[in-house]
């Protein structure tokens, strides 16, 4: 596991002024990943590191040739149009890049000269999908989340026996991943209406949120060999902010006996920015379980993993009508809650999802599950938040939400802070829902 190092100093300053800024969810502590491109160009897209304001260019740093051994090595991984190359590089090499950077980008660093060049305002700048997503795995992480909506599904069987002891996950579909800024229409789908003897075919009338978080493999593992769980965290680049969109009319149908289908697939919303596990080492927590609940079996349990496997990643889910955007008016925050409330942890999910010889790859994306706190306040999703429908959210203006609205837009935000240690942010996740086709 990632321990403290020179580039975690909170006194740290960079040269870039606007990473100095109270609040800024990029300081130097951070340094985290996107491909971009400026705005409406015909530029490829490359590998870029906020800081501040700003996105770094990984293909300009490497061009300029500013850095050194593997860090250069690791730019030049960087600047291609996925991060799937650097990614592939492992934990030693993405290390040395963040140290590089950080070093170069402090202010009294010689090669302001060189890099003062290479930065592109993020205003300027638009995004895509950060790797070539070849699987995509969703966990069921949230021992709230899961309650919450047994008690829904199954009122008599709401927390199945097994939830305690395994990783639950679901293969997800991965052409369907979008970055911030994602629109996509209502989907349809068959559902069975209350009393009715034959299903219909039709728009999803109960459209949902899922607040995620998303977890990119980087180091892979070969077919038919396992991580280990004091490995399993060398084979995560870092994590993003995700919102796994879901249709629950057509969910309560399908979803036995195989699980979602196409209440999953239509779409799912990542945002442009991973943040590394190293850049996150301040905000590591101990991990726990409910008293009298099961100890993980042994390959899911380390002392490392109890001491420090979870992370403190402040959550918070806002929602903006038409009504609200025509009035000028932001998001209204329907929900905010922790990560720290994981059942599972990273390393969990992710030895569990090689203990059989399944074979990850880099670029692969683990969801994390909807990220339900202990109190309705904290759920992650409107099924929880309005009791399946029965108690409508009330939004500024008089306006009420039950499931999204044509037109509505979901923001997922994350962050850490503490005292003692610099904020660390994750940036904004946007997505949009059109009308059905």
């Amino acid at each position: 596991m990632t321990l403290l190092n020179e580039t975690h100093d909170p006194q740290l300053r960079s040269w870039v002024a606007s990473a100095n800024a109270a609040g800024c969810d990029f300081p130097i502590q951070n340094l985290p990943f996107a491909v971009f491109r400026r705005k409406g160009s015909a530029e490829s897209f490359r590998g870029g590191v906020a800081i501040g304001d700003q996105v770094l260019d990984l293909a300009a740093v490497a061009a300029a040739g500013a850095l050194g051994g593997v860090a250069a090595s690791a730019a030049q991984a960087g600047a291609q149009g996925k991060l799937n190359a650097l990614m592939a590089l492992g934990e030693g090499a993405w290390s040395a890049l963040r140290l590089a950077l950080s070093r170069a980008l402090r202010e009294g660093s010689a090669l302001q000269p060189a890099l003062q060049g290479c930065l592109v305002a993020q205003t300027d700048a638009e995004y895509d999908v950060p790797a070539r997503i070849g699987d995509y795995t969703d966990f069921y992480t949230s021992v709230h989340h899961a309650t919450n909506i047994g008690k829904q599904f199954r009122p008599d069987n709401p927390l199945l026996p097994n939830y305690k002891w395994v990783p639950i996950g679901y293969h997800g579909r991965a052409s369907s991943i979008g970055v911030s800024g994602q629109a996509f229409h209502r989907p349809k789908g068959q559902t069975m209406p209350p009393g009715a003897e034959v299903p219909v075919v039709g728009p999803c009338k109960r459209l949902d949120i899922e607040l995620e978080l998303g977890i990119f493999v980087g180091e892979g593992n070969a077919l038919g060999e396992s991580v280990p769980i004091a490995q399993a965290e060398q084979h995560v680049f870092g994590i993003c902010l995700l919102n796994d969109w879901s249709a629950r009319d057509i969910q309560g149908w399908e979803y036995q006996p195989l699980g979602p289908f196409l209440a999953k697939n239509f779409a799912t919303t990542i945002s442009p920015w991973v943040v590394t596990l190293e850049a996150l080492a301040p905000y590591r927590t101990a991990f726990t379980r409910p008293e009298g609940d099961p100890v993980p079996l042994p390959y899911l349990d380390s002392q490392d993993n109890r001491d420090r496997g979870a992370f403190d990643i402040q959550l918070q889910v806002g929602l903006r009508t038409p009504a609200m955007a025509a009035a000028g008016q932001g998001d209204a925050t329907i929900c905010r809650t922790s990560y720290r409330h994981a059942y599972w942890t990273i390393a969990q999910m992710l030895t569990h999802h090689t203990v059989n010889g399944c074979n990850l790859q880099p670029g692969d994306l683990l969801g994390s599950g909807t990220l339900s706190g202990p109190t309705l306040d904290q759920a992650g999703a409107l099924i929880e938040l309005t009791t399946g429908g029965k108690n409508p959210l009330q939004l500024p203006g008089g306006e009420q939400r039950v499931f999204l609205e044509d037109g509505d837009a979901v923001v997922i935000r994350g962050w850490c802070e503490k005292p003692g240690a610099a904020r660390v942010g994750f940036g904004e996740c946007w997505g949009t829902v059109l009308p059905a086709r």
